[in-house]
C-alpha cells in the first residue's frame, strides 16, 4: 500500500506540473483520472500491480 501511494502523489505532482506548464489542460487530465478509475477496476489491474510491484522491487535492489 505504501508503494501504491506514493505512486499516486507522485503522478499527481506530475500532472499538477504539466497542466500548471500548459502541456496537460484540463479536459485531457480529467480523461486520464478516469481511465486510471476504471482501468485500476478492470481484470488487467491485478497484472498491472504486480509489474509495478517487480520494477520497485527491482529499484529497491539497487545498490548505489
Amino acid at each position: 500500500m505504501v508503494f501504491s501511494l506514493s505512486g499516486v502523489l507522485l503522478l499527481a505532482i506530475v500532472m499538477v506540473v504539466l497542466m500548471r506548464s500548459g502541456s496537460l489542460k484540463g479536459g485531457p487530465a480529467i480523461v486520464a483520472i478516469l481511465f486510471g478509475f476504471f482501468l485500476a477496476s478492470s481484470g488487467m489491474a491485478p497484472s498491472i500491480q504486480r509489474f509495478l510491484d517487480s520494477i520497485a522491487e527491482t529499484i529497491g535492489n539497487i545498490k548505489l
